[in-house]
């Protein structure tokens, strides 16, 4: 694969277990491009998920990604953190050693408009957090929706409930402010010229598809060549605070993987189907607060601004992830077999 063809990304994430799979699946895949990684809170603090990010991209062999934090607190609202779902610090049971690499000196939203400005139309932007770091940049730039050549995130819910209130989904409830900003933005510029492309959208209708059982690590472990392996280590021991807290709360010993199936469909968007409408977020403060809200019979009268995804090729993302991970991790075994 020549360069031309790979996939300009720049991840923002909230670093936070799934985060790092999905770290870890860009940095898998050939067809990806790791522009940047930008950060900011929500799975854990800002300054944990600076810390994580830096430490999963040097787990990977991928430390000269530049990575940014950005707004640290939501818009408006208190910060919230959820250490009971993604461990004391973000990354469950895992340890990894202090990152050798420094934090960019950029802010996170400063980065992701002049990476826009530098590449128009090239660079995928996926944001796989609450979507401050996002609002804080189209107010800087309206008209990032142009510049970049797409917006896929991992956010809300449309036909399913919620994971955090029974109508909102994690990430949005974080900063439901920061998603109408965002949403705003791409329904103005979409309007404006309808060549803009719509976001991708994939909320928990299609992401609680992707469960990871114990045994989809035991064939990542068997594809990386055993046991022993910093990358396999890392997965098991992350997951299984993760595992742990789906046993607990939603019935099964295993976990739902959202982000990495975002960052597979960035790469490859035939993994999901899905369909125009208009969505726009609730942030009045009652009981749909922070609710995603698709206008499916076009009763607004507005031209859709997203894809929603409505379906997943799951059981196919499950095999890329454990193929190409695995493979991640095999590659970072030195020849006589010992973990890099």
């Amino acid at each position: 694969m020549t360069s031309r063809d790979r996939v300009p990304l720049i991840l923002d994430v909230d670093t936070g277990i799934d985060d790092a799979l999905a770290i870890l699946y860009a940095c898998a895949s050939p067809e990806a491009d790791l522009v940047a990684v930008t950060c900011l809170s929500g799975n854990a603090t800002a300054r944990d998920v600076g810390r994580n990010t830096r430490a999963v991209l040097e787990l990977a062999g991928r430390g000269d990604v530049e990575v940014a934090v950005g707004r640290e607190v939501p818009l408006l609202r208190a910060l919230e953190i959820t250490p009971e779902t993604h461990g004391p610090h973000g990354i469950g049971h895992a340890e990894l050693p202090e990152p050798a690499g420094t934090l960019s000196g950029r802010n996170g939203p400063d980065l992701l408009v002049a990476e826009a400005r530098r590449r128009p139309g090239e660079v995928t932007l996926v944001t796989l957090g609450p979507l401050t770091n996002l609002a804080v940049a189209v107010l800087m730039e309206p008209r990032l929706p142009r510049l970049l050549k797409r917006w896929v995130a991992m956010g809300g819910t449309f036909r399913a409930p919620g994971n955090t209130t029974p109508t909102t989904e994690w990430n949005i409830h974080c900063d439901p402010e920061a998603a109408k900003i965002a949403f705003a933005a791409w329904q103005a510029a979409i309007d404006e010229d309808p060549l803009v492309p719509r976001a991708l959208v994939l909320g928990l209708d299609v992401t609680e598809r992707a469960r990871i059982l114990p045994a989809d690590v035991t064939a990542l472990a068997a594809r990386a060549g055993g046991a022993g392996n910093s990358i396999v280590r890392f997965v098991e021991d992350s997951l299984r605070w993760y595992f742990e807290f789906h046993a607990r709360y939603d019935g099964f010993y295993g976990a739902f993987i959202h982000d990495p199936l975002v960052a597979a469909v960035a790469l490859d968007p035939g993994l999901v189907r899905s369909e125009a409408a208009a969505v726009d977020v609730d942030t009045a403060g009652g009981l749909a607060d922070g609710q995603t809200i698709a206008d499916w019979r076009k009763l607004w009268g507005r031209t859709p601004n997203a894809d929603v995804a409505v379906e997943a090729d799951a059981a196919e993302f499950l095999r890329r992830l454990v193929e190409r991970v695995g493979a991640l991790a095999a590659s970072r075994r030195d020849p006589t077999g010992t973990p890099d």
